[in-house]
């Protein structure tokens, strides 16, 4: 399995829940719903021990989400990084948003996740490219909203 994109990894998940007699409901959890994130500790396959407490708690299903890097949505972010740092050709955003491209298609981030007694217990992995996209997106995002901002300011000022 490559570290750089976990549909190797995704495979074993699908084999490994399966086996267990468990059912994936494809499905991500959200920020706004009471979880726990299971930690890990730096262990590869802590993802079999938190589906072995799925299946030991009784969840019949394991929610199932992954998330791949479309093209489309890399050529957005370039272009929303062009436009951020016009005419700055090499500011750093855009740089790192045409590096990307290398990861286009490829899975980045997956989400196990079951529930138990009313919250939802969840176990993410993610690659550190993906991680730097979302990274990118929020640093974008802030930058338009500062702009949307400073023009209702100025709007209000004419007025």
């Amino acid at each position: 399995m490559s570290s750089d994109n976990l549909l190797g990894l995704k495979d074993d998940m699908v084999a490994f829940i399966e086996g267990h007699g468990m059912r994936r409901l494809p499905g991500y959890v959200t920020d706004d719903i009471p979880s726990v994130l299971w930690e890990d500790q730096g262990n590869p396959d802590a993802w079999k021990d938190f589906v072995e407490m799925a299946k030991h708690v009784g969840a019949p299903f394991v929610t199932f989400s992954e998330m791949s890097l479309e093209r489309e949505e890399i050529d957005e972010l370039i272009d929303q990084a062009t436009e951020m740092n016009f005419p700055d050709e090499e500011a750093s955003e855009l740089v790192e948003a045409k590096w990307l491209r290398n990861y286009a298609g490829m899975v980045g981030y997956i989400q196990l996740g079951f529930v138990y007694q009313g919250m939802a217990f969840l176990h993410e992995t993610t690659t550190e490219w993906y991680e730097r996209f979302q990274s990118l997106v929020e640093d974008v995002e802030g930058f338009q909203d500062i702009v949307i901002d400073d023009s209702d300011s100025r709007d209000d000022e004419d007025e």
